[in-house]
């Protein structure tokens, strides 16, 4: 199975992710969502997938998040619609296998949806 990488070329981490993957022998496909922002519709299934509150999956040490939205409260609709409009403020590398996805910081917690 291919896994789904959602990254950054500009964070270690995400780099980190592709490395350990490689590593284990398994094949993935890169998304560079900061090139092209997730639709509303597969960032939703991402956070399905990984089990997660979409307020969970913001970088909110991020200026976007301070300067546009920390001061609110925002409904999951909201947020996830932050996250499209600033991709910067979504936590990297997602990896999704399956059914199945976590935020790979560690690397190693990749090891976590395999099947």
């Amino acid at each position: 199975m291919t896994a789904l990488v959602y990254h950054n070329p500009r964070c270690g981490k995400s780099r980190e992710s592709l490395e350990w993957l490689a590593a284990k022998n398994i094949p993935y496909e890169v998304v560079r969502y900061m090139d092209e922002p997730l639709t509303y519709a597969e960032l939703d299934d991402l956070l399905q997938r990984m089990d997660m509150d979409p307020k969970d999956l913001v970088r909110t040490q991020e200026a976007e998040w301070k300067e546009h939205f920390a001061d609110s409260e925002l409904e999951d609709e909201e947020v996830i619609y932050a996250m499209i409009e600033y991709p910067k403020l979504m936590q990297r590398p997602i990896v999704a296998i399956g059914d199945k996805a976590v935020v790979a910081r560690p690397a190693e917690r990749i090891a976590e949806i395999l099947g």
